[in-house]
This record gives structure tokens, C-alpha cells and sequence, in this order.
């Protein structure tokens, strides 16, 4: 089966050419320019950066270089990407893991697991806050990544950082395996592991692992949500919408959305745009299946992750308090974080800028929700389009937003060149 569709006998000759168009963007020459790019980025962000970022950069420069230069002497494309991996990705987060502090994010994820562990809840309420570092603006399924900690391992092992990272490339590699559509062919699983160590090795993804940030996880998650909502080629042209195969579809890949929606608020834009693609494609019986199992996945976690928060009224609004309004900006005390986006500039101009922030924000949403309903997207790559967009508009425009949230459009985008999702052919109600 090629990228457009069409079946293909499965021999060495038919195979290599049924599978030519899927690697258009895993072939030599596209991946040297990929590293030339990424070496480019790495290099100009050494001199201009400093701290974790500049060790990151340094690092990331010498792994890029690596590549080139096996891709250019021995043609060897896989080994390449790997050695990125590992000196631009593992060798800077162990570095900068032993060598440097524990990241705010990192605290408050360690935190939060000794407060699930010992109250129920991973907030603190109100009456707790003393200032920007008692929030956390995160879900209850972050906290997992402290629990490590707070069972007492000491140094890499308890190190939520490491976990994040080891957990986002665990759930990155289900996400290739099962967007390619021979998992039992040689060149496919090839595939999979060329794509999923190229994203890993890219400034976009490989960055936030190395300095560790908190999105790598949510992206991967929604990725691996996308993947479940793939159509295989070969269905496409044998069912009609509403099988079982649709829906099955839909409710594993809401499941992995509620997954996603449950780290971080940053993935909730994700699941209307999902459930309009699923009621376009395959209509809306898988739409609503999508949904329920979404929104039945966040409640489960909730109840498993912070309990407290679904009996007692203090811990629920130290939820919304934490998870919510701080991300907004909407309490007193209000994270340092600075960017030069529309949005944090308006919100520094004071509290009538703040509520024009706000009002643009809701005003993208809106104008999201009315295409979603006028066009909605159609298959994977009109959603991975449109949630790019869409995610793009709010972190323009909301307030407090850094510029490490375009990892989200940015690896959307780059999800569709790796995986050729975008090839599959749209079932059509």
C-alpha cells in the first residue's frame, strides 16, 4: 500500500516502491537539509542564549553536525538520527539533570505528588498560597511524574524530569508504530524508528526534553490521539462511516485525548476540533463515542489522580484555582514569566491590556468554534491544520503565554511531514 493508498504486493521490489512515497520526507536529501536547518537553529541560539538553553545549544550543534556528516560520508540515515538523538537530546538532559538545579516545573510537580500522596489533591488550596511558586498550573496527571520522588529514590531514578522525558518517547514511539500502515513490513517499522528519532532529535522537541519543560508529554499524547484517528488506506475505499472500526477508532483515540487533556489545559482546544473531524468523516455515532470516552477518561484519572478535589469543595476550587485562572492571569499572584508575544505585551500594560487580552482570546475561540461548525475538518490533515492554527491564534494572544507553547503547532506540523498522514485518503459520510 503506497501513500495514496493503493495496494501493493508486499515483495522486496513492489515493497520498496509501494513505499517510496511515505518516506518523501525521510530521504537522504530531505533529512540533510533537516539537520542543516537544525544545526543552523542550534548554532545562532548558542550565541544569543544563555544558561540551560546555551549548554542545550552547544550540545545540540555538535549531535546536528554528527549527522551531517555520517548522512553526507556513509549515507546511513537511521545511525544518523540516532546519534542526534543522543548527543543533542540525552546527553544534554543528563547534563543539565546532575550539573543544574531542579526546574520551577519540576518542583511543582514533586510537590504535587507529596500532596496527592498525602491529602488527595495536588493543590494547594487558597489559604496556602504565599506566592507565584505555590500554584500549580497543571492536571492531576502531571503528577505522576513526582511520584518517583516522593517514594524516595534519590538522583536520576527520582528525577521527574528524566521520567517525563523517558515517558514522552515512549508514548511518541506508539504514536509512529501506529500511524504506519504495514506495522509488519521491514521498511515500515524502519520508518517508525527514523520518524520518531528525527522528532526527537529536533530543536522543537529535543529542546523541551533537554531544559525539560512540561509540554513534550501533552504534545505526545495528542499525537498518539491523532495517530488512533487515522483511517488506514485500506479501509478507506471498503467501509462506509459508521462501522465498527470508526468508532473503535474514536474511542481509543479519546481516550488518549482525555490522557492529554488531563497533563496540561493547553490540550483542550484538541477535542473539539477532534470530534469535529470524527462527525465530518465518519459521522455522529464516532463523533460522540470520541467524546464519551474523552471526557469519561478525564473524570476517571480525576478521580484516581485528586480524589479530595470530587468531595471537597475547597480542594475542586484549588483545582480551577491552580489549573485555570493562574494560566489566565486571573490571580492575585501572577506568574514572572515574560515573552514579547501580543498578549503578555497588552497584559503589561495593565489591567484594561489584561482584559483586552482576555477578550481576544475569547474572541479566537469563537471565531475556532464557528469553523469548526461552517468547515469542519475532514480528515487528519485539515484537524492537524486547524488545530496548528488554532493553537497558534491563543498563544498570540492570551496573556502569560512564553514562547515555548509553539511546540504544539510546530510539532503538529511537523507530525504531518514525518508520518504522511496527510496522504491517507478521507472517508466520506
Amino acid at each position: 500500500m503506497d501513500g495514496a493508498g493503493t495496494m501493493a504486493p508486499l515483495t522486496s521490489a513492489g515493497s520498496a516502491a509501494a513505499h517510496e512515497p511515505a518516506r518523501t520526507w525521510l530521504n537522504r536529501r530531505h533529512l540533510m537539509a533537516a539537520f542543516g536547518v537544525f544545526l543552523t537553529y542550534a548554532a545562532v541560539f548558542a550565541i544569543f542564549s544563555g544558561g540551560e538553553d546555551k549548554v542545550w545549544s552547544i550540545w545540540a550543534a555538535c549531535g546536528y553536525a554528527a549527522a551531517l556528516l555520517i548522512l553526507w560520508r556513509w549515507r546511513a540515515r537511521t545511525a544518523a538520527a540516532l546519534v542526534a538523538v543522543a548527543v543533542a537530546v540525552l546527553a544534554p538532559l543528563l547534563w543539565l539533570s546532575v550539573a543544574y538545579p531542579l526546574e520551577t516545573g519540576m518542583f511543582v510537580i514533586d510537590r504535587s505528588a507529596v500532596l496527592l500522596v498525602h491529602h488527595g489533591s495536588p493543590y494547594l488550596t487558597s489559604a496556602q498560597v504565599i506566592s507565584w511558586q505555590s500554584y500549580n498550573p497543571y492536571l492531576p496527571v502531571m503528577t505522576l511524574f513526582g511520584l518517583p520522588s516522593a517514594a524516595g529514590l534519590a538522583g536520576l531514578a527520582g528525577n521527574s524530569g528524566v521520567w517525563l522525558a523517558a515517558g514522552t518517547v515512549v508514548v511518541l514511539a506508539a504514536a509512529f508504530w501506529i500511524a504506519q500502515p504495514h506495522r509488519a513490513c521491514v521498511s515500515c517499522r524502519r520508518d517508525a524508528l527514523l520518524g520518531l528519532a528525527i522528532a526527537v532529535a529536533s530543536p522543537v522537541i529535543g529542546l523541551n526534553l533537554a531544559v525539560i519543560t512540561t509540554d513534550p508529554p501533552v504534545l505526545a499524547f495528542i499525537l498518539l490521539a491523532l495517530a488512533l484517528a487515522s483511517c488506514p488506506a485500506r479501509e478507506a475505499a471498503a467501509v462506509t462511516p459508521r462501522t465498527q472500526a470508526a468508532v473503535a477508532r474514536a474511542v481509543w483515540s479519546g481516550a488518549a485525548l482525555g490522557v492529554a487533556c488531563d497533563l496540561k489545559s493547553t490540550a483542550w482546544l484538541a477535542v473539539p476540533v477532534m470530534a469535529a473531524m470524527f462527525a465530518a468523516r465518519d459521522g455522529a455515532r464516532a463523533a460522540g463515542r470520541f467524546l464519551a470516552a474523552a471526557v469519561l477518561t478525564v473524570v476517571v484519572l480525576i478521580a484516581a489522580l485528586a480524589p479530595a478535589t470530587l468531595v471537597k469543595g475547597a480542594a475542586a476550587a484549588a483545582l480551577v484555582q491552580n489549573s485555570v485562572l493562574f494560566p489566565l492571569g486571573l490571580t492575585h499572584d501572577k506568574t514572572p514569566a515574560e515573552s514579547l508575544l501580543p498578549g503578555h505585551l497588552l497584559t503589561a500594560m495593565g489591567t484594561a491590556g489584561h482584559i483586552v487580552s482576555i477578550g481576544l482570546l475569547l474572541a479566537a475561540g469563537l471565531a475556532i468554534a464557528i469553523s469548526l461548525l461552517i468547515r469542519p475538518p475532514r480528515d487528519l490533515s485539515a484537524a492537524c491544520w486547524r488545530l496548528a492554527i488554532g493553537l497558534a491564534l491563543i498563544f498570540l494572544l492570551g496573556p502569560d503565554v512564553r514562547f515555548g507553547y509553539f511546540i504544539y503547532p510546530l510539532g503538529l506540523v511537523g507530525w504531518l511531514a514525518l508520518t504522511n498522514l496527510d496522504r491517507l485518503p478521507a472517508v466520506r459520510p
